[in-house]
């Protein structure tokens, strides 16, 4: 496997990638051409410092999510990354992947001085509850959410 970060020429796969799973079907328009606000968004993201990391197996993306830094004053100044939007392809769950680049990402946050790496996960989402408790992490904190635009 390797990694790499994603390019503009990469947001069809990238969206192909979200769009498949049972919560992004709905959520995702994986048409061509892709509507410009993934770019937009992609762009606003690299902007502040954010990436989407690809996973490629065989030449082939075979999952991605995306690693921003957030820096801040609480806890005696320690920065944190923050994962989104992490996916592997429905035909190659199960083989390792997920753990793999999850694995990368916590070595990438180490070598950029984050204390913690954290992320958001659906409560309706048992099996993803498993997979990221068998890589350490523990329900921690609540999360909240509320919609403010449309």
């Amino acid at each position: 496997m390797t990694y790499r970060d994603a390019a503009e020429a990469d947001l069809p796969v990238i969206v192909h990638l979200l769009a498949d799973d049972r919560f992004g079907a709905g959520r995702e328009q994986d048409v061509t051409p892709l509507p410009p606000s993934y770019l937009a968004g992609f762009c606003a993201m690299q902007a502040q410092g954010g990436r989407v990391i690809l996973v490629e197996q065989d030449g082939i993306v075979v999952g991605c999510l995306q690693f921003n830094i957030i820096h801040g004053v609480s806890q005696q100044g320690q920065s944190r990354a923050q994962v989104e939007g992490v996916r592997v392809a429905s035909d190659r769950r199960g083989g390792g992947i997920g753990e793999a680049l999850m694995r990368h990402v916590m070595a990438e946050a180490r070598a950029a001085g984050c204390t913690i790496l954290q992320l958001t996960t659906r409560t309706d989402r048992p099996e993803a509850h498993r997979f990221y408790a068998r890589l350490g992490f523990v329900h921690s904190h609540a999360g909240m959410k509320v919609t403010v635009g449309p």
